[in-house]
């Protein structure tokens, strides 16, 4: 069903990205960036940022870091290298609902960070995991090149996505000082 000039489009979440040709078919290595990483699949169909549509993927095994997989379209090694990079979005409406103090690092993403007495520490521009726990990447007056904030209960004890805001106590040090 379309909507009429009125409706908004989909909101849209990134599960993914292209990371370039597997062998000479026309195959992808694909990083999933989904809670069980084979669910990647279940919601295509997947968008890149530009609006391509990438209706049907398969999955055909796994490489370092990745799985491989065939991605409707494309066909040879050049078109699979063309997207290396491509981040792969899925429509909202077709992810699972996520727990409680559980978040899709789109819904952070923008939010101001404030302390626990209510003084704006910046925005969150990003959101990283390497493994050890999320770090939320924050951008602001005074944070230079940004912040990284552990995305902890301890250093993070409000995330209150109604009223878009985090409020954040970041451990002794990690910001820097403020001239008083």
């Amino acid at each position: 069903m379309t909507g009429g000039p009125d409706s908004k489009p989909p909101q849209r979440v990134v599960v993914g990205a292209l990371a370039g040709a597997f062998g000479v078919r026309g195959e992808v290595r694909l990083k999933s960036f989904c809670a069980e990483p084979e669910s990647i699949v279940a919601y295509a169909p997947l968008f890149s940022a530009d609006g391509r549509r990438f209706a049907e993927i398969v999955l055909t095994g796994q490489a370092k870091g990745a799985f491989t997989a065939r991605v409707d379209g494309i066909v040879t090694r050049e078109q699979a290298d063309v997207l290396r990079g491509t981040e792969l979005y899925a429509d909202r409406d077709r992810l699972p609902e996520v727990a409680e103090d559980e978040y899709y690092h789109a819904d952070l993403i923008g939010l101001p960070v404030h302390d626990t007495g209510g003084a704006l520490i910046g925005r969150v521009r990003a959101v990283h995991d390497h493994g050890a726990g999320d770090l939320l990447e924050i951008e602001g007056p005074g944070l230079g090149t940004g912040l990284l904030l552990p995305f902890t209960r301890q250093v993070v004890p409000t995330v209150d996505l109604a009223a878009g805001r985090i409020v954040a106590d970041p451990p002794p040090g990690l910001l820097p000082e403020t001239e008083g």
